[in-house]
């Protein structure tokens, strides 16, 4: 019977002495003593802490029958055989050893030999738990590859399938996939209504409403914010594609209860084809993309699959945006004022503020090109600053000359309406620069303004209240309701020209023009008429009573240092 290490009744020499306080002192190292049958002879505590058996149920026993997998249990044999017989020692390793309860143990393991005087050999298992580096390994590659709320694959790990995917495409050239976004349509009402925490909800719920629609061989991803990437392979063709988002659009039909209500859900779907429509991850990551913003012009809830004309829009609408960024760093942005005449008396009343882009190599960039750009892009609220800004900078040039009375009207889109701070960094630039409220005026057209909700009147009505002068442009081309005109704070309408152009041979047209002017006076505001630009259109819009007028007969758009000219020089010179 060997001697029990450990034990009470070992009396050890010196040198093993040494030998054991030294692993007696490493608590979180496991060592194992055995003989050469592979009975255990020694247990420390750190073995009973990694593999559950405390030291009286291990000694004695096979070390095979206590920690080795059953798979390994043929292969340890042999290797403690060799080391006995032929001195081939064992080399340390990074493996897996069972815990009493049946669940594997992730170690890292070496082991030693101890020789006797009297020949015998004592063997040691020197193990170190792996557990916290493996589990905090495994979190690791959680955090880095999967999405924290939804538990879906992230961008980077669907990147990679994809490539995985891709080449194994390229060996089999009938093999088609299939990249399809999926982008959820107004999410933001969602956080900016209800919060964030109920925005999280929602995309939590859409995720599993979309999973539980695919096949476990797609692959559902978020990409970020509420946008999803599903990928299919081995899909029945543009049919099964559209069998399938049927399902998906179906699945959030249903809706989702938020804080007690049901919201109802859409979504608006890209999709680029391997190999026709790219052949990289980048190509058909971002035809998808683009594909999916058709989708989204096209009135949201719809789904685009990419073409060319969709790339040339892309790279126009990107060549755009380039444009007015650069414009915006370079000062590149420029203002136009078209004066407004008082048709009871010639005089200018007022100016709009016309905005003008020029590209790095001077060329003019159309206003109805690069507004709708600036408000995709999100630049609007940047341009729409510099144009306050320069807005109140030309007033105080002003100040002293023959237009410091003159208002300047300066064109609001309705995505800066949003800006739940837009009269007041309005207000506050006007104080800034020592310039009274009336000396500055706001345009919208009709359709922005009917679309407003309740806190975007109240901006509007902030503005006039404090003596801001409150236009709609283009009024006559939506679809305005009197009763609700009558409750927006607006100071004066401005009749589209369209109107003027087909009212001199169209009795309609006239007809709408006169119920304009008359609904106009009625509600207490000033009529102004776009486009005269013949003397005839002058004489019609002061004889249905227009109060105002701007066109090319009076003046074309000018920049600001050619104002003096202008009224010096009379409006009679800028007659065509």
């Amino acid at each position: 019977m060997p001697k029990k290490l450990g034990s009470k009744s070992a009396v050890p020499k010196k040198s093993e002495q040494r030998f054991y306080e030294l692993i007696e002192s490493l608590p979180m190292v496991a060592v194992q003593g055995y003989d050469k049958q592979r009975r255990v002879i020694y247990w420390n505590d750190a073995s009973r802490h990694i593999y559950g058996y405390t030291r009286e149920e291990a000694e004695g026993k096979l070390l095979e029958d206590l920690i080795i997998p059953e798979h390994m249990r043929e292969g340890v044999i042999g290797a403690h055989q060799n080391w006995l017989n032929n001195n081939e020692s064992i080399p340390a390793d990074e493996i897996d050893l069972k815990h009493k309860d049946g669940h594997l143990v992730p170690v890292f393991s070496s082991h030693v030999m101890i020789k006797q005087d009297t020949g015998e050999c004592e063997m040691f298992c020197i193990d170190i738990c792996l557990q916290e580096q493996k589990t905090a390994k495994e979190k690791l590659h959680w955090m880095a590859n999967f999405d924290d709320l939804t538990e879906l694959p992230n961008r980077r790990l669907m990147e990679f399938e994809l490539a995985a995917r891709l080449a194994k495409a390229e060996r089999n050239e009938n093999q088609e996939i299939a990249v399809i976004f999926i982008d959820l349509d107004n999410f933001k009402i969602i956080n900016d209504t209800l919060g964030h925490h109920y925005g999280d909800e929602l995309i939590t719920a859409v995720a599993e409403s979309l999973k539980a629609e695919i096949r476990s061989s797609d692959l559902l991803t978020r990409f970020g914010g509420d946008e999803f990437v599903l990928l299919l392979s081995d899909f029945n063709g543009v049919e099964g594609i559209l069998e399938l988002i049927q399902r998906l659009v179906k699945s959030l039909e249903r809706g989702f209860k938020l804080d007690g209500l049901l919201y109802q859900v859409t979504a608006s779907f890209g999709i680029s084809l391997f190999p026709n429509d790219g052949k990289t991850v980048a190509e058909l990551l971002g035809n998808a993309d683009a594909a999916m913003y058709q989708a989204k012009d096209k009135g949201k809830n719809s789904v685009c699959f990419y073409t060319s004309d969709i790339n040339d829009k892309l790279q126009h609408y990107q060549k755009i945006a380039s444009t007015l960024h650069n414009a915006l760093a370079n000062n590149m942005l420029q203002l136009h004022f078209q004066p407004q005449i008082d048709l009871s008396d010639g005089h200018i009343l007022s100016c709009e503020a016309l905005l003008r882009c020029s590209d790095s190599h001077s060329n003019s960039v159309p206003p109805d090109v690069f507004i709708p750009v600036a408000e995709k892009s999100g630049l609007i609220n940047r341009i729409g600053n510099w144009v306050i800004e320069e807005a109140c900078k030309q007033l105080v040039a002003w100040k002293g000359t023959a237009l410091e009375n003159v208002r300047i009207d300066i064109n609001l889109s309705g995505k800066q309406l949003i800006n739940g701070h837009l009269a007041d960094e309005i207000l506050t630039s006007l104080h800034s620069y020592g310039l009274r409220p009336s000396q500055l005026g706001v345009e919208l057209t009709e359709n922005e303004v009917i679309g407003s909700d309740e806190e975007q009147i109240g901006q509007l009505e902030k503005l006039k209240n404090a003596g801001v002068h409150i236009s709609i442009d283009d009024f006559g081309t939506g679809y305005s309701s009197l009763v609700y005109l009558r409750k927006l704070p607006v100071c004066s309408l401005k009749i589209d020209r369209t109107f003027l152009v087909h009212a001199m041979e169209n009795e309609s047209d006239m007809a709408i023009m006169k119920a304009i002017i008359t609904v106009g006076h009625s509600l207490g505001l000033s009529v102004v008429v776009e486009g005269v630009e013949t003397s005839e259109q002058d004489k019609l819009v002061k004889s249905l009573g227009c109060d105002l007028a701007q066109g090319y007969l009076y003046a074309r758009p000018m920049p600001a240092d050619k104002m003096p000219e202008y009224l010096s020089s009379g409006t009679e010179s800028y007659v065509r």
